[in-house]
């Protein structure tokens, strides 16, 4: 079973916390993970892009010129694809990318990853993480204290405003909840801040 010590907000030891190990854990499987990804990526996209086919341009009720005698190529309409201001074709229209995975198979690739950060020693633990108020320099003063100046993600129990308040305005630092966890954000912040309370409503979530 992995343990982590368990620190205060600036940087002093104040116990050690047993990680369980269906979670913190777990063997990595790439595919599986990379598979989430994209997935996660997928449904974000818009799929607002449309283009007109010949059908919907404006003109093209008469033929040009006649079919034969002209020495010029046959043309049927000004909306050809093949003329200036026709129609595209194969273009893209509005269309949903997003997939879905099984949810044993999304858990396990969030597991993976969890795992991967606290094998690396990328998962510190801290005993709590609130402020008074919506200061962005108090987590300027955390990340310091700890000597990070990597991508950083802040994993709380319940929603803290005054910390996603004043870690919003630095680039590369978000703050979640437990229960937003996702694998996009745990692997591209190099760092992850997790409370107690996020470690244990996490390993009640997801076992």
């Amino acid at each position: 079973m992995p343990s982590a010590k368990v620190y205060d907000m600036s940087h002093n030891e104040v116990g050690e916390i047993q990680l369980s190990d269906a979670i913190f854990n777990v063997e990595m499987n790439a595919g599986l993970v990379h598979q989430a990804v994209v997935m996660q990526l997928a449904s974000q996209r818009l799929g607002t892009h449309s283009t007109k086919t010949r059908g919907m341009v404006r003109g093209g009720g008469k033929k040009p010129w006649k079919q034969k005698g002209t020495g010029r190529a046959r043309a049927g309409s000004r909306r050809s694809p093949l003329w200036r201001g026709g129609g595209t074709i194969f273009g893209p229209h509005p269309r949903e990318y997003g997939f879905s995975m099984p949810r044993k198979q999304r858990r396990l690739a969030l597991k993976c990853v969890l795992s991967d950060k606290v094998k690396s020693g990328d998962l510190i633990v801290l005993d709590s993480l609130d402020f008074d108020a919506p200061k962005t320099k108090q987590v300027v003063k955390l990340l310091k204290d700890f000597s990070i100046e990597q991508k950083s993600l802040f994993i709380t129990a319940e929603q803290k405003e005054n910390v996603e308040r004043s870690s919003r305005n630095i680039p590369g630092v978000k703050t979640i909840t437990a229960l937003g966890l996702n694998v996009y954000d745990i692997l591209y912040h190099d760092k992850l801040f997790v409370t107690k309370d996020a470690v244990s409503k996490i390993e009640e979530v997801f076992v």
